[in-house]
């Protein structure tokens, strides 16, 4: 059994996604990020970073005690090497399957969260930082538009490279971006989210929270950058 520490977002989306595609039995432990319970100690002990999702699979493959598991790249690799899908074993299949991961985590998904932070939740308007991050944003488009001429997934067969980037496209429509200059990623996106799978994992948590393109003063404090109190 896996636990799952979860809000829905596209990086919690991530992770059911490949829960739902893998076949794996997990329970999910919500973790309401507009209430702070991110920064609960309990939680903190698990995931370092004080950011959701993380893991603790009850029944690793060691036999051993649980093992916990935070940031979404290592929780996608663990989960395929336990359920050996989604993975390629040989070594460069391997290799350019993780190479997409890091992209997505070190790119992608950065990069539209600051587009649409200063788009739509920034208190003040700063041209400069919109006009950054949407650039930035439209150049990894391009990057994964090209990786996709020709090719059905982003790496061969349908892999966690996949599962990785998906949930971040569909935000395009809010993050105002015309997803027809793309025509690889539009084809790549409307086919798979016609998997059953997917579509499941899209739609754990639904009931937990429904985005409203505001945030109170509350959930602002709680979801802005925070250090952790000094010691002592």
């Amino acid at each position: 059994m896996i636990d799952l520490y979860y809000w829905p977002t596209p990086n919690g989306w991530k992770i059911s996604i490949a829960l739902e595609e893998m076949g794996l039995d997990y329970r999910v432990v919500p973790v309401n990020i507009g209430k702070g319970e991110q920064f609960e100690p309990d939680f903190l002990k698990i995931s370092p970073n004080n950011r959701m999702p993380a893991i603790i699979d009850q029944d690793p493959a060691d036999g051993g005690e649980p093992i916990s598991v935070f940031e979404t790249g290592a929780i996608l690799i663990y989960l395929a090497e336990k359920c050996g899908k989604f993975l390629p074993s040989d070594l460069r299949s391997r290799k350019e399957v993780i190479e997409w991961v890091m992209w997505q985590m070190g790119g992608l998904g950065p990069m539209l969260g600051q587009n649409g932070h200063f788009k739509f939740y920034a208190p003040e308007k700063i041209p400069y930082a919109q006009e950054r991050y949407s650039t930035e944003v439209l150049r990894l488009f391009d990057v994964l538009n090209s990786r996709l001429e020709g090719r059905d997934y982003i790496c061969g067969e349908y892999s966690i490279a996949d599962m990785a980037c998906w949930p971040w496209i569909i935000t395009y429509k809010r993050q105002e971006i015309d997803l027809g200059e793309f025509p690889n990623i539009r084809r790549w996106y409307d086919n798979l989210k016609t998997r059953p799978a997917l579509r499941r994992g899209y739609e754990v948590g639904r009931e937990l929270s429904k985005p409203t393109g505001e945030w109170s003063e509350e959930s602002r404090k709680h979801l802005t950058a925070q250090r952790r109190p000094a010691k002592g």
